[in-house]
């Protein structure tokens, strides 16, 4: 019997990206076997973090299709502001949250991309506070705990909650 495929997961990337929120989930899903694939608008750009240390994508965002992936992660930090005003990013953001058996999971920030989709609308939610009203608006129910998950989506604070968002993106993904 030929080898199980790796499960795979975008973990779209930026500049201006919070480096915990983007380090501690590639290396720790590719502990568990999954293939992490770091989606950025231009394939093998090194991208800089909030401190600028660089992060170079494995694809463009212009070269994968959602139905390559089983899930996806959005870092938070300022990156998702950048993710925002690429028409790619946001086509692909919204491809995934179409597909109905695919994990969306955002961290901190990270819930901006998801505000440009319908996957939070009527959905129990987190974020970093200072995005609390654009998740409210985008139709989430916001709720203030480490980690929220309400079907196939997962949701988080900040980097302190990385334990519980990772935990709960390998139960999902199992």
């Amino acid at each position: 019997m030929p080898p199980k495929k790796a499960k795979r997961i975008a973990l779209l990337l930026e500049q201006q990206y919070q480096e915990l929120e983007v380090w501690y989930p590639y290396y720790r899903l590719m502990e568990e076997g999954f293939e992490v694939v770091r989606v950025a608008p231009r394939k093998g750009q090194s991208y800089p973090s909030k401190l600028g240390y660089p992060c170079e994508s494995d694809a463009a965002v212009a070269q994968v299709k959602a139905a390559q992936f089983d899930a996806l992660v959005v870092p938070g930090g300022w990156c998702p502001d950048f993710m925002r005003r690429d028409e790619g990013m946001i086509k692909f953001v919204q491809d995934c949250a179409a597909r109905q058996a695919m994990v969306l999971a955002a961290i901190c920030h990270g819930g901006w991309m998801l505000c440009c989709t319908d996957a939070l609308r009527g959905r129990r939610a987190t974020s970093f506070i200072g995005i609390r009203y654009d998740m409210l608006n985008a139709g989430a129910r916001w709720v203030d705990r480490q980690c929220v998950v309400d079907g196939r989506l997962i949701t988080s604070r900040k980097p302190d909650d990385l334990p519980a968002f990772c935990a709960a993106i390998i139960q999902a993904m199992k």
